[in-house]
């Protein structure tokens, strides 16, 4: 008998201790911290002229993450690198309009005249590849019986057709993610790169006028569009021709639906007029308690547009200062709740990125070039962008956020969301710029992003464009900073219930 009972004591205490552990502690009094006077003091701080509308490379953007990094330094909340190596350099680069020549069929072919490119490429060929539509997919391939290893690629945008004109990728007359969209030249030089191409010359009639009006400003303001350096020297260089030089190449090139290699020379003299910038993401890492080798990130940029050719600051208070002071008061609440014993049970990486008004840079870097926690283990990314205003559109009704992507990887991310919501701060959740058919794109247009094509769940927080949007008078003195309290402790809450569940949430869904 004296056996059972200490049996059963000892079954009855590792019980307890078991209950305590799954036992999850009240967030309410960690996400009062954040608070509308905390984060009004920040960002008057963060978006002042001071920063100098903290433009990618350039002093205001040092003096950015200088700031960012003594927030991080003061709560004791060490870097994820370790100690206080907090910083994540990146070096970018300006791609400016190359110069040189094309030489084809006895024609020397300036750079902007017959074709354009924002790659340097040297090389002479004896023929070339034409590839048609340049697309692989299921049982159809314009590559079949096509020698590309070595050789320069010419192909064409749009999609098969049937004799019905339905689409042959998709078996009807909605074109597949393979037709005229610009998201399809990505993806057709990264083919003909997996097959050994040099180089890739797309003929887009689509967007010819696109590309154009981005060549000819480029070329009239000597300015240029940033890159990360590490990833152009991996891109495939492409050539854009217009209408004449396609049909020279390949006659009747439009209706021309036979692959081949086409046995004339072509020389190629581009080089480069690039420049170099260096820049950096800040990066800070809450340990968990018990699962600290899966991550919860939240993220927002840290940069905006800077100043303006009439020497005009733009301030960025809501683009993204609001993000980036949200997550500084974020960070303050997991670091009191741990401080009490009570942080969470899986780490917390607190990203704050660079380059995103350039093209979601810093954001790539941290997950196509240098994880520096395993994308394989990040559990999922809530994404901060401009939470600190009221769109025009929604004057009178002022308590919304607009949620995108909550439900295009994971079922339960969504649901632990509006949950979340319901139980602690009660924001009407608008999802209209979740629709797929969105013309505005915001899903593909903040650092969630570069997560999501990774398969890893998001949340962007967004309250939508305003008048003042990537002007000058975009200033601390008009952010809602009551809506921005109660918008920052949303986030906080999912990333508490994300960290501290007993499950890591399941992708039950594809990413797009």
């Amino acid at each position: 008998m004296r056996k059972i009972s200490l049996l059963a004591l000892l079954l009855a205490g590792a019980s307890l201790q078991a209950q305590k552990k799954d036992q999850v502690a009240d967030p309410i009094p960690y996400a009062k911290t954040i608070t509308e006077g905390e984060l009004k003091e920040h960002l008057y701080i963060y978006a002042s002229d001071e920063f100098e509308g903290r433009e990618t490379g350039e002093p205001g953007q040092k003096m950015a993450i200088d700031y960012i990094k003594k927030q991080y330094v003061a709560l004791g909340i060490p870097a994820a690198k370790g100690g206080d190596d907090y910083f994540q350099p990146i070096a970018l680069e300006v791609k400016k309009i190359p110069t040189g020549n094309i030489d084809f069929a006895g024609k020397s072919l300036e750079n902007g005249a017959g074709f354009m490119t924002f790659n340097s490429f040297e090389s002479e060929v004896d023929s070339f590849v034409y590839a048609g539509f340049g697309i692989e997919e299921g049982d159809y391939s314009d590559y079949d019986g096509l020698e590309v290893s070595g050789k320069v690629v010419l192909v064409k945008s749009g999609e098969p057709t049937d004799a019905n004109g339905n689409f042959v990728l998709s078996g009807n007359k909605v074109a597949s993610k393979w037709s005229n969209i610009s998201e399809a030249m990505s993806k057709r030089a990264a083919l003909a790169k997996e097959k050994g191409a040099l180089a890739i010359l797309v003929f887009d009639q689509a967007n010819f006028d696109r590309y154009q009006r981005r060549f000819n400003y480029m070329k009239s303001n000597d300015s240029g569009s940033m890159g990360i350096k590490a990833l152009s020297k991996e891109s495939l260089p492409t050539f854009i021709l217009n209408t004449d030089l396609a049909n020279e190449m390949v006659e009747n090139i439009s209706e021309d639906m036979k692959p081949r290699t086409i046995k004339t020379p072509i020389s190629f003299s581009i080089q480069s007029a690039n420049k170099e910038v260096q820049s950096e993401n800040v990066v800070a890492l809450l340990k968990g308690s018990e699962l600290p080798e899966e991550y919860i990130v939240i993220s927002s940029h840290l940069d905006h547009v800077g100043v303006t050719s009439e020497g005009e600051i733009n301030n960025g208070a809501d683009d993204d200062g609001s993000g980036t002071v949200a997550l500084l008061e974020i960070a303050e609440a997991f670091k009191q709740a741990a401080l009490e014993g009570k942080g969470p049970k899986r780490s917390i990486v607190f990203l704050h990125v660079t380059g995103e008004e350039k093209g979601l840079l810093g954001s790539q870097y941290y997950t196509d070039v240098d994880p520096l926690l395993p994308l394989a283990n990040t559990v999922a990314n809530l994404n901060i962008d401009m939470v600190g205003r009221i769109d025009p559109k929604r004057e009178g009704d002022r308590n919304y956020v607009y949620l995108i992507g909550s439900d295009k990887l994971s079922t339960e991310l969504h649901e632990l969301s509006e949950e979340v919501n319901k139980k602690f701060t009660g924001i009407e959740l608008d999802y209209t710029y979740n629709d797929e058919n969105d013309p505005n794109r915001f899903y593909y247009r903040s650092d969630h992003y570069n997560f999501a094509k990774n398969n890893i769940p998001i949340i962007f927080y967004f309250n939508g464009t305003h008048d003042d949007y990537h002007r000058p008078s975009d200033t601390p003195d008009k952010i809602n900073y009551d809506l921005l309290e109660n918008r920052s402790r949303l986030v906080f809450h999912t990333a508490w219930e994300l960290a501290n569940r007993a499950n890591r949430i399941r992708v039950d869904k594809a990413s797009k």
